[in-house]
């Protein structure tokens, strides 16, 4: 009796900390859950019936004197974008979730009557990020998956650029992992402000610090490739990056911007012109260097939250 009677107690005390989340967390996970939704029906339906049909009027009303965007083109666009809009939103959301349900905890006595019932200061961070953490990562990859099918199926090919914020991110590992680091700063934000609002708003202007100071640093994440040519010349679907001007002994210098004029290339001595540019098999070395380091301050930023907050349980 004493044997049977155990093990129920072990996994109701196991339980406990997760459940404990759940309820806590309740309503934002609501909202995650909608926009989960609502992200992967808007793709689901571009990749089936919209996109079936915005192809059809593509084929039927384009020709190489230009299209006359229907009604079916323009909801195709619409959806794909608005997916993209709310996947971008992921990390913001992950950052104000931590930053409000540990700020509010801290700023209304909860975690400190958590631990006073057998549960480490630890033990309760972990799991109030283990939770979430886990139910975003499923769902951003259920995105992105999505985002992958869709892209790589280029029902309508217009508007839409591999090297694009909005569609660089969801179609790799970054719409994955920038989610986690959202969550990490949220947290931090949290444990010092300790105040419901102030640690919202302090996570998402780091937030968006982070996102914008990669997207910034993204193009210059792997090496360049170079056109050369008496002109600028660059293919079709890059990111374009700089050029100038090349001289007689290989040097590349700005453009002196001489046009037509022989007298004023020699002066300058520019025998053609470079051009530096990031083609679309650069896709995945720069999402995956931007990944590993989006991980690397993730983690950084985890150790300083639970380090921070042993000290000040200590």
């Amino acid at each position: 009796m004493t044997a049977l009677a155990t093990a129920p107690t072990a996994r109701t005390r196991a339980a406990g900390p997760i459940h404990a989340v759940l309820r806590l967390q309740r309503g934002i996970l609501v909202i995650w859950a909608v926009i989960f939704t609502v992200a992967a029906g808007a793709l689901l339906w571009a990749y089936g019936p919209g996109g079936n049909a915005a192809a059809a009027d593509w084929k039927r009303k384009c020709s190489a004197q230009g299209c006359d965007w229907s009604a079916a083109i323009s909801n195709y666009h619409l959806a794909y974008a608005g997916a993209e809009f709310l996947i971008g939103l992921i990390p913001y959301f992950a950052a104000i979730l931590a930053g409000a349900v540990i700020g509010r905890e801290l700023e209304n006595g909860t975690a400190q009557l958590a631990w006073t019932q057998g549960i480490s200061p630890t033990r309760w961070l972990a799991t109030t990020l283990a939770v979430p953490a886990a139910l975003i990562t499923a769902g951003s990859t259920v995105l992105v998956l999505l985002h992958r099918l869709l892209y790589d199926a280029h029902q309508v090919p217009v508007t839409w650029n591999w090297w694009n914020d909005e569609t660089f991110v969801p179609n790799g590992t970054l719409g994955i992992v920038l989610p986690l680091l959202g969550l990490a700063i949220g947290a931090l934000a949290g444990l010092l402000q300790r105040r419901l609002l102030t640690s919202i708003g302090l996570a998402f202007a780091a937030t968006a610090l982070a996102l914008s100071t990669l997207g910034f640093a993204r193009p210059y994440l792997w090496p360049w490739a170079i056109s050369t040519g008496a002109d600028y010349e660059t293919p079709r679907d890059v990111l374009y990056g700089d050029g100038g001007a090349v001289t007689s002994t290989g040097a590349h210098i700005a453009d002196p911007m001489c046009r037509d004029s022989a007298a004023c290339l020699k002066a300058h001595d520019v025998t053609g012109f470079y051009s530096e540019y990031h083609p679309a098999s650069h896709f995945w070395p720069l999402q995956l260097v931007e990944t590993g380091i989006a991980l690397a301050i993730t983690a950084l930023v985890l150790a300083i939250v639970f380090t921070l907050l042993r000290r000040r349980t200590a």
